[in-house]
């Protein structure tokens, strides 16, 4: 296993999780591929081998193992977290398309032209689609697994005796399975660990959902008070403007007294001087 690139692949994916996250990929890494690399190989083993039977005949072996194990645990658990890991690089290559159509952006518009993501790695949009849709992915990997596990093995027991009546057997056969506690040990460890995974994708998405929720509230909340005080404002000033224009209509006359006053008296004048002069004795 290339541990360079699986370190530098979980630093990542971990860089663009949430906190719920974090954690998930912490208990995958530590309590589920770690025991399975470490323990789980050595428990089982060469499990086939290890799995014997009270009789010679040809064949009845290897129909009874078939029967109680038709698949093996390593394996099945092995394509487990294939498929529940996976889903998590989908996150990481839509972060690189984004940087990359940002990059091309750049190159054909100019470094200092308009950004078409605020930031490449925040979850808006698809992003956030994507990332909800990888949290449902592994929950029904992990829930898938759960009960093929159950389905299969009919449970999480490993009896120390199986009673074998498949053909060619001859009749009933005793068959033992080697280290049956230590097994019912780790398998029951990597369920209880699954659903603990599942648990806290679930959590993750309640977050998600309240989160982008709160946040459009916020934003239509803003868009509201932004919109009410421009509404405010502008019929402030119309109620202003309107004021303004009725004060100067009340004290505007409508016809210039004082202008009147003087032409009448100027008039009058003249009138008096002309009598005057008519009544005038002529000098001798």
């Amino acid at each position: 296993m290339n541990w360079a690139f699986l370190q530098g692949l979980l630093s990542g994916v971990n860089r663009y999780s949430t906190a719920f996250g974090r954690v998930w990929l912490s208990i995958v890494f530590l309590f589920r591929i770690m025991v399975f690399v470490v323990a789980a190989e050595k428990v089982w083993g060469d499990e086939q081998k290890d799995f014997s039977c009270n009789t010679a005949q040809p064949g009845c072996h290897n129909v009874c193992y078939d029967h109680f194990f038709p698949v093996s645990h390593v394996r099945l658990w092995a394509l487990q977290l294939i498929f529940v890991t996976c889903p998590s690089l989908l996150v990481v290559m839509h972060v690189a398309y984004r940087e990359d159509k940002e990059r091309k952006n750049k190159a054909k518009h100019g470094e200092n032209c308009q950004s078409i993501y605020q930031n490449t790695g925040k979850k808006r949009g698809g992003l956030w689609w994507t990332y909800v849709l990888t949290l449902v992915f592994k929950i029904g990997v992990d829930a898938t697994f759960i009960y093929l596990l159950y389905h299969i093995y009919e449970g999480y027991d490993f009896p120390s005796l199986i009673k074998c009546t498949e053909a060619p057997c001859p009749n009933t056969v005793d068959c033992f399975i080697s280290r049956p506690t230590e097994k019912r040990i780790f398998t029951i460890f990597m369920v209880v660990t699954s659903f603990i995974c599942i648990l806290l994708s679930i959590i993750e998405i309640i977050y998600l959902i309240v989160k982008r929720c709160h946040e459009c509230i916020s934003s239509r909340g803003s868009h509201n008070s932004r919109s009410i005080r421009t509404h405010t404002m502008s019929s402030g000033s119309t109620l202003i403007a309107a004021n303004t224009l009725k004060l100067g209509s009340k004290h505007t006359p409508e016809t210039p007294a004082p202008s009147y006053m003087v032409a009448v008296m100027s008039m009058l004048e003249l009138h008096e001087s002309r009598l005057s002069s008519a009544h005038a004795v002529p000098p001798v």
